[in-house]
């Protein structure tokens, strides 16, 4: 058997049924909250698992430390619409991009 490619790597994560990536964005629509990756952000995955030498195997393993803490702290969070995932989070070079949405909540007078 030959190694995966970064290509095959990111099909994995985005077009199968039961893709990391949807899974995810499930587990983040039960808090209502889109979540979105540029493609950059799964070329960066892929190139990870490959460097781990983990292959396919090791993308969950991936996507979950760099989602963990946004997962757990999101339902004390109000107003996130959306998390995006680029490049430079994958790269642990910042956190992931919250969209807040602009309309008030009725009720939460200050």
């Amino acid at each position: 058997l030959e190694d995966l490619d970064v290509d095959a790597l990111v099909k994995i994560l985005k077009e199968p049924k039961n893709a990391l990536v949807k899974q995810y964005q499930k587990l983040f629509e039960m808090e209502d909250v889109a979540l979105g990756f540029t493609d950059d952000a799964l070329v960066s995955v892929a190139k990870k698992g490959i460097e781990r030498k983990t292959g396919a195997r090791g993308l969950r393993s991936i996507l979950e430390s760099i989602l963990l803490d946004t997962m757990f702290d999101l339902p004390g969070m109000d107003g996130v619409d959306e998390v995006m995932i680029d490049k430079d989070v994958i790269e642990g070079r910042k956190e992931p991009i919250r969209v807040y949405t602009k309309k008030e909540k009725t009720g939460d007078a200050a």
